[in-house]
Order: C-alpha cells, then structure tokens, then sequence
C-alpha cells in the first residue's frame, strides 16, 4: 500500500513528538523513582487531552509527581489544597465591588486558582460535595460561569486530583458525575525495595535532582492534536465498544453483569480511544493495538462503575469484574 502526503507527514510528526515525550518522560523518572507505570499512565492521560485522579495513602510523592509534571512539561502550575473548610469561590473565583475615584462602583472578577494549564487538586475528596462540584463545568467544558458571566480557562487545561483512601478520617466520596469527568484513575501503591531505597538514598542528602523542562505547553497541545489525528484500526474500535457496552447492567453476559450496579457510558468508550492512541504514540507506534486497550481498560472504567450491595458484601472487586470483561470482550 502506498505511503500518502499524509502519512508521511503523520509520521515526521509523530517521531518529533515522540522524542520530546520520551525526554519528558525521562525527566519526570529522573525526579520519581519506581512508579513507571503511574507515570507511563499520567502522560497519556495528558495525551489525551484529559484530567488523571491518582489514589493512594500518603507518602507515596503523588503531590511530588504532579509539581515535577508541571515544571517538566513546562506547564503554568497552581496548587489547590482542598481541605473542609474550602468554598466553591476559592476555586472559581468571585466579583468583588470597586469603587472608583468619581464615586462610581462596579463589580470586578478576581480570578482563583483555576485559571492555570495544570492544576493540582490536592486530597480533592477532603473538601465537601458542594465545593468538589465547582470543578465540573471546568472539567468537561473549558470554562466556568460567575454571577452570569462566562470565564474561559487557559489551553492547555488539565486537573490532576490527588485522593486518599475511603477509609482513612475525614474524607467524602467524589460525586459520580465528577468522576466520570476524570479519564483515568491511576492507582499509586508503594516502590519495590530497590525503589525505596534509591529514594532514601538520593533524597536525604545534601543535594537533591531537580526537575528540569523538557516541553512546552505548544509542544503538549501539538501531542494531543497528533493523538486525535492518529488512524485506528476497526477491530481495535469495536473492541472498544463490545467491552463498554458489556459492562454495563443490561449488556454483554448476564452472569458477568451480574455484580454491576450502573456501569461506563459513552465518555468511557471515549476515554478508552483517546488512552489507547496516546498510549501507542509513548510506546514509539502511530496506531493503537488491542494491547493498548486491555493494559488501560481498568484504569478508564473502574471509577465509571459501581457493584450491586450485594456483590460487594460478597467481596466481589471492580478491578476483578473489568478483568473477567476483558478477558472475554478484547483478548
């Protein structure tokens, strides 16, 4: 089969592209030790064009992992640490009353942290329902809406939410609309033993790496353009479909099905697509395979899900009832 303008011109682009996410990659690596496969699965959520939850106890660098992102991909950075106490305002932003020096007053917009390329929602699920929810019009449509008026968030715009575990003091679980607004959960468990030793070696010294930059925002932005712009194959697409469909209640088997409450809808099939190219492009290839798919499947679908009561009294697991989904539906 010949080789197009097009495809010619893809491919040039995606080998630049390439090189400057490996060295991103590389830099963050540099910085994070024994957490490949949490940072492997950071980038593509970034590739995606989309907002990454990462879950773990702490300790575990997740807030270091999120600054060294920043700096690495030259990214405007804030931090928001969500605490119970903390107002929707404090996000979003408010109007306040000005009062010039002719008498004359007028409301003026005072913008809060959201107004970054990369924010850092700190143990986002410490803060209330009510202020979680202030990120939802951000999250899904680039904007955000005060006392009426209409506030467009910078390109590129990406949250990376930090969580801690349920079962730890003080925390609230995020709504399933808000989930549904991350395109993965990245769980981050603790480094293996020579993980955790290089860390206590190379960060209790006297010097300490730092991160450096290794791409700019017009260089991220020009990554998400390739992903949407690279070909995927059928059988990969309808993969897609027959495992998102098949997870939810009415679908796919009936004896699988059976332990789910409500499962993904079509932003999930969405998510799965955007991964699954921006994966391949990480791992040097153009087209995402069904690898792709089945290594992110649980990742993209397992906060868009919920079991029934009783599959959880029963100790059934999300991430075992995705496994079983795609041992049928894709491999």
């Amino acid at each position: 089969m010949p080789v197009t303008d097009f495809d010619a011109s893809l491919a040039k682009s995606a080998e630049a592209t390439l090189a400057r996410v490996r060295a991103a990659r590389d830099g963050v690596g540099a910085v994070i030790f024994g957490q490949q496969k949490v940072v492997e699965q950071v980038l593509t959520t970034l590739l995606s064009g989309g907002h990454g939850l990462l879950i773990g106890v702490p300790g575990l660098a997740k807030t270091k992992l999120v600054e060294t992102l920043g700096i690495v991909l030259g990214l405007d950075a804030l931090r928001i640490q969500f605490t119970p106490d903390l107002m929707p305002s404090d996000i979003l932003g408010a109007e306040v009353m000005d009062e010039s020096e002719g008498g004359r007053r007028a409301f003026r917009f005072i913008r809060g942290p959201i107004f970054a390329q990369l924010l850092m929602a700190d143990e986002i699920n410490r803060a209330s329902p009510r202020t979680q929810s202030a990120l939802l019009q951000a999250m899904q449509e680039r904007h955000v809406t005060v006392a009426g008026a209409r506030h467009d968030l910078p390109s590129p715009f990406h949250v990376l939410a930090t969580q801690n575990p349920l079962e730890q003091e003080g925390a609230y679980p995020l709504p399933e609309a808000q989930l549904d607004r991350f395109l993965m959960q990245i769980d981050v468990g603790y480094p293996d033993r020579a993980a955790e030793r290089r860390v206590l070696i190379e960060t209790t010294g006297v010097a300490e790496t730092k991160p450096k930059p290794a791409m700019t925002a017009e260089d991220l932005m020009a990554a998400q353009r390739l992903v949407r712009a690279a070909p995927i194959g059928e059988n990969v697409v309808e993969s897609i479909l027959d495992l998102v469909r098949a997870a939810r209640p009415e679908g796919g088997d009936a004896e699988l099905t059976k332990p789910i409450a409500w499962g993904p809808g079509p932003r999930a099939a969405q998510a799965l697509t955007l991964a699954s190219r921006a994966r391949a492009l990480i791992d040097g290839r153009l087209a995402p395979s069904r690898d792709d798919v089945v290594a992110l499947a649980e990742p993209v679908l397992k906060h868009r899900m919920a079991l029934t009561y009783a599959a959880r009294a029963e100790g059934e697991t999300v991430t075992a009832v995705v496994e079983r989904l795609v041992a049928k539906y894709v491999r």
